[in-house]
Formats: structure tokens, C-alpha cells, sequence
């Protein structure tokens, strides 16, 4: 008998579950508040991790459709002193696929390729324990009933309530993203300093990184420390007076770095916000959480791929394991809890480590990570 199994979300956590279960001939429902693939911009690039993301891909059946599309070159590092010195210059071997970038989008549309998504179908909520299973309540009014419900629907889970009551709190760090278009063509100048990967300055309580994307695509992000309210007087849809506010955070800061704000075109704010770091639950049958959904933490490379190797882990022990659901879920909690507990701490540390009062430790920890 197979069991009636939900994933909530088409994030890359829900859509590798689904796809590891569909390559084992194992039928899914993808619910998905969307209306369509593209209704959200898909956001940046993510650096998928070989023991992690690359696994969950694998797993997938997808490992060379993705090498294919990623971007080894992407792993290259530069970061600047505030003055526009160059302090590292990392570059990547031409074999070097530790972690090579995929833009969000191509790596949606690689996990979907065949996977039938309901679009437009928002939960609301999930009651576990009726008669007939979970209990699924439809933004529309429906209802529908399935064995298992994973929650993979990220920061703001409307499937975690049923599991846990804990919500996510501010780290204290705020982000505010923009981006530069045709960068090679439109802005050469900052095409050569972002070079092939990204570059970034550390200051006081502050950062400016840049990330290339496919296709002359460039996301920035202005990190600093402050509190949730600080834009209190500011109208945050007025692009304009959100420049002036980043250029004067950024004062001083060399005319080059300051340049990919002043270029940028719309701008979005993103508070950091996470789950405690040794988040669990007590077990409920029916019920289970993925990636964001499930362990929030601070957005340093490592969310993604443990989302997905998590989606790929729990498909792969439904499709194969001896047929308990419950118990191949419980067992998949347990381990999913403890190695997000161990990078919980990594990713939180280093966040404190790079919007630091102390510039120097941002430094540090790049030299810890990037090869010699």
C-alpha cells in the first residue's frame, strides 16, 4: 500500500523530496501557494556543497544536468578593505567543484522537470490525528486528508504549529539587497572588481558583498547591525531615499565599493531572522518539518543544501525503507535534528564573525574556510 504523502513548499527542500520519490516511481502531492513557477523572483545564486547539496542531487538522479548548468568559476572570493584595498583573492582550481554556484531559478527548474506542482493551492493550517489522517485546510476553503504532511514551506511555516509553537526571533542583523543588470557591458568597471564569483568589505558592524549570477546578473547586499524598526522613518518602497540611507551607513567606504550601490536598481529588505539553534519537537505522527521550515538559520551558504539533503534523505527512507511511515519518519527527525544543531551553530557564529565590531574577524573566518 502506498501512503497518501504532502510537501508543502516548492522551494528547494520540497521540490528534491518530491524528486527523489518520483525517480522511485513513488506518488507525491506538491502544494504550492504560488500561482506559478516564475510569480516570485527566484532570489540569488546558492554554492551547493559536495557532501550536501550535490548529494541530494545525486540521490536525485540530477548530478550531471546540474553540473552542466552550475558555475565553478563562481567560488572565487575577493574581499576588499573599506578603502578599496585587496586583502584575499581566492580563485578556484579549474577541477574544483567543492561548490560550485547554480542560479535558484535553474535549479527549480531542473527539480521540477516532470513533477506535476499544484500551484495556487495555500495551506493554512494542518490538524494531525483525525480520523482519516492529516488534516489539510486549503486558503480556498477545501480540505483534503494524507498520511504524512512535510512542511518545506520555509521562515514563516504554516505547517510548523502543528509541530512546535516556537516562531523565529531577529539575529539584530538586517539586510538590504539590490542588483546590477548587464554588469559587463553596463558597468565594466564593477564587472572586473566583482570578478567571477563575489567580493565583499568588512567595516564596523557592517558588510557590502556582490555576487555574479548567470547572465551578467549581479545581487548585492548591505548587512549591518541594527534595530528591526530602523527604517521607521524611511518608506522603503522609495528606492531613492533607501540609497541615500545605505550611503551614508557606508560613509567613508572607497568610491568603487559605494558604486554597486549607487547602481542599483530596486531595493529589498531582508531582515535575518532564525530558529533557536538546538530547535526540536516531540514527535508527531503525520507531521514532520524540512530545511527552513524545520532549523532557520543565519543565510551563510549552508540552509539550502541541508534543505535538500534532508528532502532527499526522508524520500529515499520512504521509498525503500521496510514500510513503517512513522517510524522512518521518526528516525529521519533525530538525524536531521543533529546535524542541523552542529551547522546552527557554525552559520550563527559566523554571522556574528562577519557583521562584527571587529572587521578583522570577518578576515579570519575566510581564512579558516577558503583553501590555502
Amino acid at each position: 500500500m502506498r501512503h497518501r504523502i504532502a510537501v508543502v513548499g516548492s522551494g528547494p527542500a520540497g521540490l528534491t523530496f518530491a524528486r527523489v520519490l518520483h525517480r522511485h516511481g513513488y506518488p507525491v502531492a506538491v502544494l504550492e501557494r504560488d500561482p506559478a513557477p516564475d510569480a516570485r523572483t527566484p532570489g540569488g545564486t546558492l554554492d551547493l556543497h559536495e557532501g550536501l547539496g550535490q548529494l541530494a542531487l545525486d540521490k536525485a538522479g540530477l548530478l550531471s544536468e546540474f553540473q552542466a548548468l552550475s558555475r565553478p568559476e563562481g567560488q572565487a572570493m575577493r574581499i576588499l578593505d573599506t578603502d578599496g584595498t585587496v586583502l584575499r583573492d581566492w580563485r578556484p582550481r579549474p577541477d574544483d567543484r567543492a561548490n560550485p554556484e547554480i542560479d535558484r531559478g535553474q535549479l527549480r527548474d531542473l527539480l521540477l522537470g516532470p513533477l506535476d506542482v499544484q500551484w495556487g493551492r495555500g495551506v493554512t493550517e494542518v490538524v494531525p490525528g483525525t480520523r482519516d489522517g492529516v488534516l489539510v485546510h486549503f486558503a480556498d476553503g477545501r480540505q483534503e486528508t494524507f498520511d504524512l504532511v512535510v512542511g518545506a514551506d520555509g521562515a514563516w511555516s504554516r505547517i510548523r504549529p502543528a509541530v512546535s509553537m516556537v516562531t523565529p526571533h531577529y539575529t539584530g542583523v538586517t539586510s538590504v539587497e539590490t542588483s546590477l543588470d548587464d554588469v559587463d557591458t553596463r558597468h565594466p568597471g564593477l564587472a572586473r572588481l566583482i570578478g567571477d564569483g563575489s567580493v565583499a568589505a568588512y567595516g564596523v558592524n557592517r558588510s557590502l558583498v556582490a555576487q555574479r549570477n548567470s547572465g551578467g546578473h549581479v545581487k548585492v547586499y548591505a548587512k549591518f547591525r541594527a534595530p528591526l524598526d530602523w527604517h521607521t522613518k524611511l518608506d522603503l518602497a522609495d528606492g531613492e531615499a533607501v540609497r541615500s540611507r545605505l550611503l551614508a551607513l557606508f560613509d567613508g567606504w572607497a568610491a568603487p565599493v559605494l558604486d554597486l550601490l549607487r547602481h542599483g536598481t530596486a531595493f529589498v529588505h531582508r531582515p535575518f531572522y532564525v530558529l533557536p539553534v538546538s530547535h526540536t519537537w516531540a514527535h508527531v505522527p503525520g507531521v514532520t518539518l524540512l530545511g527552513d521550515a524545520a532549523h532557520l538559520m543565519p543565510p551563510l551558504g549552508a540552509g539550502a543544501n541541508l534543505a535538500m539533503l534532508e528532502g532527499a534523505e526522508l524520500a529515499e527512507s520512504i521509498a525503500t525503507g521496510p514500510g513503517d511511515l512513522d517510524e522512518a519518519v521518526r528516525a529521519f527527525e533525530e538525524q536531521m535534528w543533529a546535524r542541523a544543531g552542529r551547522w546552527a551553530k557554525i552559520t550563527t557564529t559566523g554571522l556574528e564573525r562577519l557583521v562584527s565590531p571587529d572587521p578583522a574577524e570577518a578576515l579570519a573566518l575566510f581564512d579558516q574556510v577558503q583553501p590555502s
